[in-house]
């Protein structure tokens, strides 16, 4: 694997891959929805949020909706482009463990 082509350190866990991917089909999405996806708590999505936050990939927007709160998710740029690449590594693993099974030529 080239030196451009490494997993993410900070999305390589499996939930937090799952709301990054999530949030990347979307220009934003309610915490509850990130959250029933998932299938995680409220908790624990807080705590993916603020990983996911501090490193720049994901942009929270709090607001209401009459007078219930509520927040909004959304990659930012920097989000968008670390999943890409995180893809992308992933992708040259499978590939490269494709070609071992196969065997020798």
């Amino acid at each position: 694997m080239t030196a451009d082509l490494r997993l993410d350190e900070v999305i390589q866990h499996p939930t937090r891959l799952t709301v990054m991917a999530f949030l990347s089909g979307a220009l934003e999405a309610e915490f509850a929805a990130v959250r029933d996806y998932a299938e995680i708590s409220d908790a624990s999505v807080s705590r993916i949020v603020s990983a996911l936050q501090e490193a720049g990939y994901v942009h929270v927007r709090k607001g209401y909706v009459g007078k219930r709160p509520r927040t909004w998710l959304s990659l930012t740029q920097e989000g968008r482009r670390a999943l890409a690449g995180h893809l992308d590594a992933l992708q040259a693993i499978a590939e490269t463990a494709r070609r071992s099974a196969a065997g020798p030529t």
